[in-house]
């Protein structure tokens, strides 16, 4: 089961106990992944998808315990859609008709509005669902269950709605925005309206407001584990760039010595620039401040180092 799998699994398992959150989070499914028809004598049709029993199962008593009615749950094999639009799974369907009174639930959830004395569907998300906090957290959390897809944080930070008109992406970006410290954007997708978020400090946010708990602890501990792999890794580069540079330093300062000695001599440098050249000959691959260390009295790094640059400098006028 993929992350985002899991995550919706563990939202569907959450007991909602408010009537309020209860009706934003139905509006948010029926909204952002629910098919609104007409049947043949006219009457509004609702019917609910998913591939995700626990999901099903989930709508099923939100929907009996805020309007007392029992909607038909009709269950095909194989029939769940996977990413290359292949039949995979259980698809689960709730049907909501004349009898399960699905036009007041549609009046109820803010989608069919009246304008001019005649029923249109509504591009947007009903104010009133989510005035209050509790109730804009369960309307995310129900449009996450409905369109909601998550990328596995061990690969990267993504999470993302995939919203059918441009009104209710946009009334949905300003939902997530109106939480401190929270910033969604939307783009067209074809004839879709993706509302995403990429930095990793939103999408454990969002989680966190949706009340999965669980799944948000899980890629916190990932956060913490890739940040501790990207810091030893930084470390590493960092000690071998400072040993290439020790290296490359050292090989300078002995042919810069070798050339010294070949054309003057070592014996004519001053007794301190000689004991300098002597012991970089004989340690070629210590440290600058070991090599300080082997001085007569010892020397500080500072106080060799000048040595060693004393010594390049007269190789350099030879």
């Amino acid at each position: 089961m993929s992350f985002s799998s899991e995550t919706k699994n563990e939202l569907a398992r959450l007991e909602i106990d408010k009537k309020c959150c209860m009706l934003s989070e139905i509006a948010a499914y029926i909204r952002t992944a629910g098919d609104i028809e007409l049947d043949s004598e006219g009457n509004y049709m609702i019917e609910l998808q998913t591939d995700q029993a626990a999901i099903a199962r989930h709508l099923k008593k939100l929907i009996k315990e805020y309007f007392a009615v029992d909607c038909d749950l009709e269950i095909y094999e194989g029939g769940g859609v996977g990413r290359n639009r292949k039949a995979v799974g259980n698809s689960y369907h709730l049907i909501l008709g004349r009898r399960e009174r699905a036009e007041q639930i549609l009046r109820e959830c803010g989608i069919i509005r009246i304008r001019g004395g005649r029923d249109y569907l509504y591009d947007g998300i009903f104010d009133e669902l989510v005035k209050a906090k509790c109730d804009r957290k369960s309307y995310l959390r129900g449009a996450f269950l409905g369109t909601g897809t998550m990328s596995d944080p061990a690969k990267s930070y993504h999470l993302e709605f995939d919203i059918r008109t441009e009104g209710v992406a946009n009334d949905l970006r300003k939902v997530i925005n109106s939480f401190t410290d929270m910033q969604a954007k939307v783009v067209k997708r074809g004839s879709r309206y993706v509302v995403y978020m990429k930095k990793a400090d939103y999408v454990s946010d969002m989680l966190a407001i949706m009340g999965a708990s669980g799944s948000m602890l899980q890629m916190e501990d990932i956060r913490i584990k890739k940040g501790l792999v990207s810091t030893a890794r930084r470390e590493i580069n960092c000690d071998s760039a400072n040993l290439d540079r020790a290296v490359d330093t050292s090989l300078r300062q002995v042919e810069a010595i070798r050339r010294i000695a070949e054309i003057r001599g070592l014996k004519s440098l001053d007794p301190k620039l000689r004991e300098a050249a002597e012991l970089r000959l004989e340690h070629p691959d210590v440290t600058i401040a070991a090599l300080g260390e082997l001085c007569d009295p010892p020397l500080k790094k500072s106080g060799i180092n000048g040595r060693l640059r004393k010594l390049e400098e007269i190789a350099s006028k030879l």
